[in-house]
């Protein structure tokens, strides 16, 4: 009888200490929501027959047409025109925007000089720019495209030789 005390008491602890022993559990429920808008991208390229951009492949690229001038030597990719009383230096920009997650068949392209320039002429694909309002460029630029912009400075000849010329093109790309 005493062994059979023994046992039971000694299968009692083994219970006892196994359910001490095992792993204490919870569990949950995590819920996932996300709504996905559709986005659009722009990005200035260097194009083949412009000046090699600064930045290229990104939003914040420079166009640097270096020394500019009515006559004589000028650099590559850079075109030059003359008047009587002024001179246009241009070089071709390309501007690509993507789309994604989005039914727009197009997009509407604006530009705004950053600050006024009350000497020099601007413009972006032969229209005018200025600080004063947005103008718009194409009204259906094709996604996905490299699209040719090109950026004109026009200067009076009465501008000192020396006189650095420095500004910001603001672009806004908006879907169709």
């Amino acid at each position: 009888m005493k062994n059979l005390t023994l046992l039971f008491a000694a299968a009692a602890l083994m219970i006892a200490m196994s359910s001490v022993a095992s792993a204490q559990t919870a569990t949950g429920t995590l819920t996932v929501t996300a709504r996905v808008n559709g986005s659009i991208n722009l990005v200035f390229n260097s194009d083949p027959n412009g000046v090699t951009l600064a930045g290229a492949g990104t939003n914040t690229a420079t166009l640097a047409f270096g020394n500019v001038s009515a006559f004589g030597a000028i650099g590559a990719g850079i075109v030059r025109t003359t008047t009587a009383t002024d001179f246009t230096v241009s070089s071709a920009v390309d501007v690509q925007v993507t789309e994604t997650n989005s039914a727009s068949a197009n997009y509407t392209l604006t530009a705004q000089l950053g600050s006024a320039d009350a000497t020099n002429t601007w413009t972006v694909g032969s229209v005018a720019v200025t600080n004063a309002a947005a103008s718009t460029i194409t009204a259906t630029g094709t996604y996905a495209t490299n699209s040719n912009f090109a950026v004109a400075i026009t200067i009076p000849f009465t501008t000192a030789s020396g006189t650095n010329i420095s500004n910001t093109i603001n672009y806004t790309a908006t879907a169709n």
